[in-house]
């Protein structure tokens, strides 16, 4: 094979649309646009312009409210950590920590605390030390011999 034998599949490569180039090409003069009018004209964003109608966006009711200070918590289930306790990546004879469940891979960053919940079943005896846990981890964790302690959110404390 030659660098001149060289060529694309069937349909995989498609030609530009090459507009305003000559009455021959189909596309010359007002290259598809039309004659006169807004939409014919360079520069224009009709994005949700109704004319003079009051825009959808403007008629629909705000909802809701995004608290500015609020706490985000990374999300890990009883059922991850007892799969990373499986593979060997986490010590369930240790105490896992927040900075060890980021460490192993079971969430990518803690935010402003790593929160557990009941998702999964865990067999393994393990002592963990989260920001939060939902009533029915912290009741698995201790069915499978374990214990839970709880830290007050970083965020928080700093107000």
């Amino acid at each position: 094979m030659k660098l001149h034998e060289l060529a694309d599949n069937e349909g995989a490569a498609k030609k530009k649309k090459r507009v305003a180039r000559g009455p021959g090409s189909g596309k010359g003069k007002t290259a598809g646009r039309g004659i006169k009018g807004q939409k014919s004209r360079s520069g224009v964003a009709l994005g949700g312009y109704e004319g003079g109608q009051m825009p959808l966006y403007r008629r629909l009711p705000k909802r809701g409210f995004t608290k500015p200070n609020r706490l985000e918590f990374a999300v890990v289930n009883l059922g991850m950590i007892e799969k990373f306790i499986a593979a060997g990546k986490l010590d369930a004879k240790a105490e896992i920590t927040e900075d060890l469940l980021v460490a192993a891979g079971v969430t990518k960053s803690k935010h402003d605390g790593i929160r557990v919940l009941a998702k999964g079943a865990l067999t393994s005896k393990v002592n963990l030390t989260v920001t939060g846990a939902s009533a029915s981890a912290v009741e698995a964790i201790e069915k499978a011999g374990g214990k839970v302690t709880l830290l007050t959110p970083v965020a928080a404390a700093a107000e």
